[in-house]
């Protein structure tokens, strides 16, 4: 497998939505955004129908999912570091730094979020955090030592209640992250996060008074 820009997003998506098949064969990724599994396919060149789950935790009752059987590319995800059942054993991979931003930003668009608000106690004051989720606390300290060591930006690691962790970073370090996350435009994102992002850094710029980034 050759890593590109493109195909470290989709590690990163299956990193966090996907899931490898005891089989040695099948992987599959899961989402409620129809749009992640279209891009997902895409960078993939996947003809497979993309199906229906459902799901009694998501509001419209269903998730979208796609499968597909690649014994190449499974034990390609074997020897970078995932597995099968990897939810609460997942630890570091081997991702080159050179596309770690496009890794992250897919790791985003899994089980990553931000978010963003005007601080009631000083009304000029707008706050912007970014996160990561996972079940395996060993994922995320991994996460937040390479992005330290990558950024130079230090980011929170706390339980954040049923079995999952979060990897949190402020204002100013959201701001750095998100620049190297959305390095460039053409990139693979999903769009109903990115346009949150660039509504949360326009109001950061604006009364920064810099151009909207």
């Amino acid at each position: 497998m050759r890593w590109s820009a493109k195909f470290a997003y989709v590690i990163g998506l299956i990193t966090t939505d996907g899931s490898l098949s005891i089989d040695g064969r099948h992987i599959n990724l899961t989402s409620k955004d129809i749009e992640q599994l279209e891009t997902f396919a895409k960078i993939l060149d996947l003809q497979n129908k993309i199906g229906i789950k459902k799901s009694s935790f998501n509001p419209n009752g269903k998730y979208f999912q796609i499968q597909f059987g690649n014994v190449k590319l499974y034990r390609f995800l074997l020897q970078i570091g995932l597995m099968p059942n990897k939810t609460k054993i997942l630890g570091s991979l081997k991702i080159p730094d050179k596309y770690f931003a496009d890794f992250l930003r897919g790791h985003l668009d899994g089980d990553g979020y931000t978010y963003s608000y005007f601080d009631p106690r000083w009304k000029a004051s707008f706050m912007l955090y970014t996160g990561f989720i996972s079940a395996s606390k060993n994922h995320l300290e991994w996460m937040r030592n390479k992005i330290k060591e990558l950024y130079s930006i230090e980011g929170k690691l706390r339980f954040q209640g049923k079995s999952t962790y979060s990897l949190k970073y402020a204002k100013k370090n959201s701001i750095i992250l998100l620049e190297k996350l959305y390095y460039k435009e053409n990139l693979p994102y999903l769009k109903r996060k990115r346009s949150k992002i660039i509504e949360a850094l326009g109001i950061i710029n604006k009364q920064a008074g810099v151009l909207e980034w």
